[in-house]
């Protein structure tokens, strides 16, 4: 240290009233938890039941579009599965829902500079005619600028709008930048637009198009959508950086084919004391049919489910843990909304979901009564040694639990980080190998040590103001 500042200090000290010395006091001791949970947490160190359950899924049913086929054999495969693994009261709530599935998909630059694009349709996509779509390109590259325009610039041709997403560990870009995708399109729709491309909402530079949904609102006639890879996207803004009109011919053919059935599946821990509440666990069966759903959402069904097999088998706790294989999450959320109506009427002490890929989680957050504060300090304590920290912000995320959290439940997130999640997300990369064992476990550990003091917790965890 410079001896300066030494003496600078040193002084300082020295100036303080011994009675304002006296007065500070130390920081509060950690809330203390019982050794049961840091062995459940550190034992689950080692778990291989969540791996087992990404990779049987991945491999065995691949990917799950909504209300398809094959979203109906992974149910079947999700109840064989949880009832070997020793779940009670394992169950399929159906219901029914309007299906959209892919058809053909191509773009190409015709003029002024002809090459082949890489695209895949958004959900809810309108469709061109078989033969195609050729049109000007309007080139805007932002949001924003989209919709600074006139009328008179987007009428009767293909929009592009460009957003360059940014790469944060909380993933708060996809809502800032998604508007591109979520609502970019039926405003095209209203003002004109024959069709339109969006960049990727994505951090990669990987030739792979993310896909999700988009939504018409009843009235608006949905038009061709897509999404570029971020190359492509980049590809297309120098194109037209060089001053001469775009032509683009675009190819989307897919269709909206009715109500089909798709479902929750569900799964129990028997609780000792039902008036306590359930814990509500789980994340969504469906995924994109681009790739196999590993990161989004299998990996969330498996850390929430081995989790809960570790205190299943550790005893039984004193409130339900209930985990839920959502369905028709990426299409709009049917599953949760699904189960919130169905299951309205009992009392669900928190609900939580992993939803967010297979990275490490970094930080956990609440939204709990004050009588529960308690319960909060415990899952500090129990977490830190995972590297976890607090976080000061409400907790209370997730698409699937959202509707349950709407009617009062109490919340808690355990957040993985986002730095690499949006390279994979809805692209045809999201796979097996994307996930690590290694960080697969830190997130087992983490739900195992939270359910062990949540389910088990003596405070009430009554319901807080409805969200």
């Amino acid at each position: 240290m410079n001896r300066f500042l030494f003496a600078a200090l040193a002084a300082s000290a020295l100036a303080t009233p011994i009675f304002a010395l006296a007065q500070r006091t130390p920081p509060p001791l950690p809330a203390a938890v019982s050794p049961e949970v840091e062995r459940l947490r550190d034992a689950a160190l080692t778990d291989d039941v969540a791996w087992t359950i990404v990779e049987g899924l991945t491999t065995e049913v691949g990917q799950r579009l909504a209300g398809t086929e094959a979203e109906a054999r992974a149910r079947e495969w999700a109840v064989a599965r949880l009832t070997a693994l020793g779940f009670k009261n394992v169950r399929v709530e159906p219901y029914q829902m309007p299906v959209w599935e892919r058809g053909a998909e191509s773009a190409e630059i015709l003029a002024p500079f002809p090459q082949k694009l890489t695209l895949a349709a958004l959900g809810n996509s309108g469709a061109t005619p078989a033969a195609g779509l050729t049109a000007e390109v309007a080139v805007f590259p932002s949001m924003a600028a989209f919709q600074a325009a006139p009328d008179d610039a987007i009428r009767g041709k293909i929009v592009y709008i460009g957003n360059a997403m940014p790469r944060t560990q909380d993933g708060a870009g996809y809502g800032a930048y998604g508007t591109a995708r979520f609502t970019g399109p039926a405003l095209a729709a209203r003002r004109g637009a024959l069709a339109i491309v969006i960049r990727s909402i994505g951090t990669d530079h990987h030739r792979f198009p993310h896909t999700g949904t988009t939504n018409f609102p009843q009235g608006v006639k949905p038009i061709p959508a897509a999404a570029l890879s971020v190359p492509d996207a980049e590809q297309l803004e120098r194109v037209a950086a060089r001053g001469r009109p775009v032509r683009m011919k675009l190819v989307l053919t897919p269709r909206m084919v009715g109500m089909r059935e798709s479902g929750n599946v569900i799964a129990e821990v028997p609780g000792s004391d039902p008036s306590a509440g359930i814990v509500l666990v789980g994340g969504h069966l469906d995924s994109w049919d681009l790739g196999t759903g590993a990161i989004d959402d299998a990996s969330g069904l498996a850390i929430t489910t081995a989790a809960a097999k570790r205190i299943m088998e550790a005893g039984t706790p004193r409130r339900t843990i209930r985990v839920v294989w959502f369905g028709a999450e990426e299409v709009g959320g049917m599953g949760g909304a699904a189960y919130a109506k169905a299951h309205a009427a009992e009392r669900h002490a928190t609900a939580s979901e992993s939803d967010f890929g297979a990275d490490r989680i970094w930080r956990f957050q609440v939204n709990l009564p004050e009588e529960a504060t308690p319960v909060a300090d415990r899952l500090q304590t129990a977490l830190a040694p995972l590297g976890i920290t607090r976080g000061s912000a409400p907790g209370g995320d997730g698409t699937d639990i959202g509707p349950t959290l709407q009617l009062g439940t109490a919340a808690i997130d355990l957040n993985q980080s986002g730095w690499d999640y949006f390279d994979t997300h809805h692209t045809p990369d999201d796979v097996l190998d994307r996930v690590a064992l290694p960080a697969l476990r830190q997130n087992v550990a983490a739900w195992t040590a939270m359910l062990a003091v949540v389910a088990n917790a003596p405070e009430p965890i009554d319901p807080v103001k409805p969200r």
